[in-house]
């Protein structure tokens, strides 16, 4: 089944059976196996939300990619397992300004008569299922998350140290199908006023922080301590790319790098 490869992918043995143990070990080690990233977006290469050239990619070629893709792949394994899994549309929020309607996909899993909020297409977000109609926070590198509601809907709230809380997106719990975000997704790989259009970006989650790669800048944060620096050209992005994120035989050398944008 492709849900054994991603579980494979993510360095999973299986039987699993289909408890909220077995989804918090899931969502956190994807979420450190695999990066999200917009590299296709700067080579020009369209992204299918199809599940299974979604998996030819993250699976087959060891890449990461961005929340429709992510999200999608691992609805997919978690179906496999059992869980009962639906496709939601979410909002980013950036201060008092909120996104459209599918600017975000986020995944609802029903488990035991409970609801878990699920996320593995964020980049820095929380790394753990949240119940709805709990206060129940969580942690990750520093910030608290929780489910709150504002704007009239439910949403990820997020409090970063000395700070009040804030929606990190807002979402509804209406079931979606995959087309649905069709329209987003093209406008995110090719308007030049989507954040993702604009510089190439990858992360991944270490266990104890981050390693963040933005435009040719790579910060590595972990331990309590931050490591930054400005790679030297397209060779030293390449050996970034395969030491921090798992990342081999993509070539940008005849592509600019980008600048400028915070996620």
């Amino acid at each position: 089944m492709a849900g054994g490869s991603v579980l494979r992918r993510i360095g999973v043995d299986g039987p699993l059976d289909s408890t909220l143990e077995t989804l918090t070990r899931l969502q956190r080690e994807f979420l450190l196996r695999v990066p999200f990233e917009n590299l296709d977006i700067h080579l020009g290469r369209p992204i299918s939300l199809d599940p299974e050239r979604i998996r030819q990619k993250i699976v087959g070629q060891d890449r990461g990619g961005f929340c429709y893709e992510c999200n999608i792949l691992f609805s997919v394994a978690l179906r496999d397992i059992g869980f009962e899994v639906r496709l939601l549309s979410a909002r980013m929020a950036t201060g008092p300004e909120v996104g459209p309607e599918f600017d975000h996909m986020v995944l609802l899993v029903s488990l035991e008569g409970d609801e878990y909020l699920v996320d593995v297409g964020n980049g820095r977000s929380a790394r753990a299922p949240h119940r709805l109609g709990s206060d129940t926070e969580s942690t990750a590198e520093g910030i608290c998350y929780r489910i709150g509601r504002t704007h009239g809907h439910p949403a990820l709230m997020e409090r970063k140290p000395g700070a009040d809380w804030e929606p990190r997106f807002l979402f509804d719990t209406t079931a979606r199908r995959a087309a649905d975000f069709e329209a987003m997704c093209r406008y995110h790989q090719s308007s030049p006023d989507s954040h993702f259009t604009r510089q190439r970006f990858v992360t991944i989650a270490t266990t104890d922080g981050r390693v963040t790669l933005a435009g040719n800048h790579l910060s590595i944060h972990g331990g309590g301590t931050t490591t930054e620096r400005t790679l030297a050209g397209e060779e030293d992005y390449a050996v970034a790319l395969g030491t921090h994120f798992g990342i081999t035989g993509v070539s940008f050398s005849s592509r600019k790098m980008g600048s400028g944008f915070e996620i």
